[in-house]
């Protein structure tokens, strides 16, 4: 409409021979090109506002709170009033101080190290071989470690492990032997309870061994 408007004015510019008459239509001219341009300008405006929105939402990475890592790697040792168990942790003793967190009861501990690296870090330990003192127990941060120290309530006494549940697994890992009965029922106990659980085939590869094994002994062949 304005562009019609625009045309027509330049038409009566074109034929109009009075100055005050064609000083009238050029103030009109003026009038309706600004008018048309910030009306170009106000379309373009929408339009680019239109294809922002149509953009696909920027996606927002979510802060990672990270996960917590369980501990499996630690040494230990002792002295006569406490029982000493380091864990290696790189950086650790960059973190603020209570962001390291350790508690003890009479025959456990548990660890924390909460945002080292963007993880943070457990380990938990349940049935420790002896009671040990919570008041007495601590920690101590040193350069990319944990020490606990865990105060023995019976001093001057050794631990041969650091949990009940390590003892047990190595005791029955122990061949018991019996000095009392010859050397030999052990390894027959192993044999028949080998041949109790196996099948027919190594059932016969024992008797075989066993006929063999009783030949040589009449022979007075006693290698074996």
């Amino acid at each position: 409409k304005l562009q019609k408007d625009l045309e027509e004015v330049k038409v009566l510019l074109e034929k109009a021979t009075r100055k005050r008459v064609r000083d009238a239509l050029t103030t009109e001219k003026s009038k309706i090109e600004t008018e048309i341009k910030n009306k170009m300008q106000q379309k373009s405006q929408r339009k680019a506002e239109h294809l922002e929105n149509e953009k696909p939402a920027a996606v927002v990475a979510p802060i990672t709170t990270g996960y917590t890592v369980k501990i499996s790697n630690y040494g230990w040792d002792q002295s006569d009033k406490f029982v000493k168990i380091y864990i290696t942790l790189t950086g650790v003793h960059q973190v603020p101080t209570e962001n390291v967190q350790v508690h003890f009861t009479e025959r456990s501990f548990d660890l924390l190290v909460k945002n080292l690296n963007g993880k943070s870090y457990s380990m938990i330990v349940n049935n420790l071989l002896k009671p040990i003192s919570v008041e007495g127990s601590s920690k101590k941060v040193k350069t990319d470690t944990v020490l606990i120290l865990c105060r023995k309530k019976a001093e001057n006494t050794r631990w041969d492990y650091l949990t009940q549940v390590e003892k047990e697994c190595k005791e029955k890992e122990k061949p018991s032997y019996d000095t009392e009965t010859d050397p030999s029922e052990g390894l027959m106990n192993v044999l028949k309870k080998i041949y109790e659980d196996g099948d027919d085939d190594m059932k016969r590869t024992i008797n075989k061994a066993w006929v063999e094994s009783r030949e040589k002994q009449a022979k007075g062949d006693t290698e074996f």
